[in-house]
């Protein structure tokens, strides 16, 4: 187990990555919110779905779910249709419109961080996504039925697709 004071830094660092997400936030579109981007990224990764669905994928409230629906319907980079097994639901899929768009915000979140990290190894990247994995599943897994701690297997996570805790295009 590492020291208090590893964790104490751990907490400042991770406080410290409101820089990144701001930087995020500054690429994406005027018309295109972060909001916006989520709901894109999550139906491209996951495919078709109802709304309450995205919102469990989102992890936020019904409201807010349908705020950004409407939002992205309106500009046309999603489309709702009757699901076939329960008329009274709709069914959310992405328009070659929202392909696009996602295309687009996926190019300049490459763009920024390959802007951002050029004096980075491709080594270094790559165990920055491993450690990041690795912290997501360490907080994902200590539910109840999940991992004990010092015991992470990745057996908690069999039959959840629910890697989904980011709100960023790619």
């Amino acid at each position: 187990m590492a020291a208090r004071s590893q964790y104490e830094e751990l907490a400042r660092q991770l406080s410290a990555v409101g820089a990144v997400k701001r930087g995020l936030a500054r690429i994406l579109p005027a018309e295109c919110p972060s909001g916006a981007a989520a709901v894109l990224t999550l139906l491209a990764k996951y495919g078709e779905m109802r709304i309450t669905r995205l919102a469990e994928l989102l992890a936020v409230d019904m409201s807010v779910t349908s705020r950004h629906v409407a939002h992205v319907v309106d500009n046309g980079w999603i489309e709702r249709f009757p699901d076939p097994a329960d008329k009274r639901s709709r069914i959310l899929r992405l328009t070659p419109a929202g392909d696009a768009l996602l295309d687009d915000l996926t190019r300049r979140t490459t763009e920024m961080f390959a802007h951002n990290l050029i004096d980075w190894s491709d080594e270094e990247v790559g165990q920055l996504n491993t450690l990041l994995s690795r912290l997501r599943d360490s907080f994902s897994c200590r539910g109840s039925g999940g991992c004990a701690p010092g015991r992470h297997s990745g057996d908690c996570r069999a039959g959840h697709s629910d890697d989904s805790y980011t709100r960023t295009p790619v």
